[in-house]
């Protein structure tokens, strides 16, 4: 839903935003992330280990990976409004880790814008509730409520 405006926020507060495509958290993204940030705990990243030892039969996602997984494909949604310059990360008032993400499960996004808050300058932070789900499970993998601050483009 890209046709979403700064001035149209308003009318939007309550509804779905959209719902991203499939995406497979495959292991070598798994192990990219552990790389990129350092944790490298054995059931994210020690495939025979995570098969063996682990509740969940192989390894899984980060919790924070999932987390991460947020902003690209709400993105890929078009959350930010067209006549914005930028939608940058604010902040995140909730985020709730419900079920696990085995490694090679797909998950998608669905949106919800919650609310907003006009600021000064035209800029407005904007409250959305966030669950992706993963496919196959009744569960999501997590709800997150997260917070942009949009900034307007030069003479929106």
């Amino acid at each position: 839903m890209s046709n979403l405006t700064l001035a149209g926020l308003g009318d939007s507060v309550g509804r779905e935003l959209g719902v991203s495509d499939w995406v497979t958290i495959d292991q070598p993204r798994i192990d990219e992330f552990a790389s990129c940030t350092g944790d490298r705990q054995w059931i994210h990243v020690d495939v025979e280990r995570a098969k063996r030892e682990s509740p969940f039969r192989g390894p899984i996602a980060h919790g924070y990976l999932t987390l991460a997984m947020v902003a690209p494909l709400a993105m890929q949604i078009g959350v930010i409004p067209s006549d914005a310059a930028a939608g940058l990360n604010y902040g995140i008032d909730k985020a709730r880790f419900l079920a696990p993400v085995p490694a090679g499960a797909r998950v998608r996004l669905r949106v919800v814008l919650s609310g907003i808050e006009p600021r000064e300058g035209g800029q407005v932070i904007m409250k959305t509730q966030n669950t992706l789900e993963v496919e196959g499970s009744e569960k999501p993998a997590l709800i997150a409520e997260t917070l942009a601050l949009l900034i307007p483009a030069k003479g929106a």
